[in-house]
């Protein structure tokens, strides 16, 4: 709510993530949002939802939407070439935005987004919707306690045996800036730098890897992709060092040959203790005694519930953000910087 009445929605790109992960998702705070616009540059898709969701208008130009309708707040949910372009617009009609993973393009894409919300004043956030998992949760209290001391290593992890998503524009590096790097890989580095601190950049060493993805293998995940115009990696590595000397290793793929179907973990290596994501463990050495600590029970999760509700309680000023522009930045940088390093084979260092 804003003051007596109901936050009014508008929502850029109507495809499938779209509809599951936000547009259902407002549908369950009716008491405090209502879905007003959708924007998608196909007619079809912006019917579908109006028929399905109720929402009150559709346009196939977002512009033309930010101009015609009254919105307090817009989510963002285009192929990542749009997603710079379309938060600015929506900041600069007075929109609060929500925008998906990753934040943009570039780095600098990223800076424009950050500058526009702060001249209009209004809240930037991402969807890291990993971040709002129990899991995620309960491992940033246990860092924030100190159980972990000073984080100096870990390794991130966002893998897939094969599966390369056969739909929208996740093979085309045009529309998407890359593959799984830009991708899952950027989850799984958010997590970890968001229960580091969100250190500063030093240098980055990347490399990518085309060698899966433009050959008819079998599909394990997201069905037969068009391996005949495929322009993305299908596989990343890096070493990321940071000013406190802090480091992470990363491996992110679509497909590459390994024994589990699906791996997205991080392991975080700490004076006091250590800890693994997925499954989630905490490992100390306490009383002359090596622990492992697993938790009893794990709540369900419903990340991308509790991404909507704490936009909406950000929103209408009863609730904080957990993803800030400034970290969009940062980890945006850094993708934009594994990229750079693996094109020209050097290491990148940061000012």
């Amino acid at each position: 709510m804003i003051g007596l009445r109901k936050i009014r929605i508008g929502v850029i790109g109507g495809g499938g993530f779209s509809r599951a992960s936000h547009i259902v998702n407002y549908k369950k705070l009716n008491d405090k949002v209502e879905l007003v616009a959708l924007a998608d540059v196909n007619e079809q898709i912006v019917k579908q939802n109006l028929d399905e969701f109720g929402f009150q208008y559709g346009f196939t130009d977002y512009a033309e939407m930010l101009a015609d309708v009254e919105l307090d707040a817009v989510s963002v949910c285009t192929p990542n070439k749009f997603h710079a372009p379309a938060t600015i617009a929506a900041l600069n009609a007075g929109c609060h935005v929500l925008c998906v993973k990753p934040p943009a393009m570039t780095g600098a894409e990223a800076i424009a987004m950050k500058e526009a919300a702060d001249k209009a004043g209004k809240i930037l956030t991402y969807g890291f919707n990993f971040r709002h998992t129990n899991e995620a949760q309960i491992l940033k209290r246990f860092v924030d306690a100190g159980e972990l001391g000073r984080i100096y290593t870990g390794r991130v992890s966002a893998l897939r045996r094969s599966g390369i998503a056969s739909w929208g524009a996740f093979t085309n590096k045009e529309l998407q800036g890359g593959g799984p790097l830009i991708d899952i890989g950027v989850h799984m580095l958010d997590l970890a730098l968001y229960l580091m601190g969100y250190p500063k950049p030093k240098t980055i060493m990347g490399v990518t890897y085309q060698e899966l993805g433009n050959r008819p293998l079998t599909p394990t995940w997201g069905g037969r992709w068009d391996y005949k115009n495929i322009s993305i990696e299908d596989m990343a590595t890096a070493m990321i060092i940071f000013e406190n000397g802090a480091s992470l290793q990363l491996e992110t793929s679509f497909i590459g040959h390994m024994k589990e179907l699906d791996v997205m973990n991080i392991t975080l290596h700490g004076t006091e203790g250590g800890c693994n994501f997925s499954p989630l463990s905490i490992f100390q050495d306490k009383h002359g005694t090596l622990i492992d600590i697993t938790p009893a029970y794990i709540p369900d999760s419903n990340a991308g519930k509790s991404e909507i509700e704490t936009f909406v309680n950000a929103v209408s000023g009863q609730g904080e953000l957990i993803c800030t522009a400034d970290e969009g930045i940062k980890v945006q940088q850094i993708i934009e910087g594994i990229y750079r390093s693996a094109e020209t084979g050097e290491t990148v260092h940061f000012q």
